[in-house]
């Protein structure tokens, strides 16, 4: 019960792919905590340029491990702003976790994504009631939903 309750508050949170009054809140405290790198070393906070203003814009992150390597996952899809603003900066970031890390984000393709998915899901229970899914549905169900979901690998820069 309380789980389902929680789930819909945070689709509520994000109604029309974008973040509402307290969800902008949340993220703002939360790119704080992580960047001073107090929570888990999955959380961090993204340092962007954002396309149209040019300044530089902070988003919590949860990062998922897949095969060595590390992955960013928009939660809310295609339209997400900092997927936007990476692509428009040529994949240019920075990841803070109480040190700075130049980054590259290189995109993944559709086909790649699914089993990155998976292990999203595994490591941000807060990113799950954004996902049409179970965390343990088959991999064929993740297949299905992965070109609605970007997936950037985390490359040195």
């Amino acid at each position: 019960m309380l789980g389902r309750f929680f789930a819909a508050f945070k689709r509520r949170q994000y109604r029309g792919g974008r973040p509402g009054r307290w969800a902008r809140i949340e993220n703002r405290l939360s790119a704080i905590v992580f960047a001073a790198g107090v929570m888990p070393e999955r959380a961090a906070t993204l340092d962007v340029r954002g396309r149209k203003s040019g300044r530089l814009i902070s988003f919590p992150i949860a990062i998922a491990d897949h095969e060595g390597e590390r992955y960013l996952v928009a939660m809310l899809g295609e339209r997400t702003n900092w997927v936007l603003n990476v692509r428009a900066g040529d994949g240019r970031a920075v990841l803070r976790h109480g040190r700075r890390e130049e980054v590259r984000l290189i995109e993944e393709p559709a086909a790649r994504r699914a089993a990155i998915l998976q292990r999203f899901l595994q490591v941000a229970p807060g990113a799950r009631p954004h996902f049409p899914i179970d965390r343990n549905a088959a991999s064929t169900e993740f297949e299905r939903i992965a070109d609605r979901y970007p997936v950037f690998r985390i490359a040195h820069a």
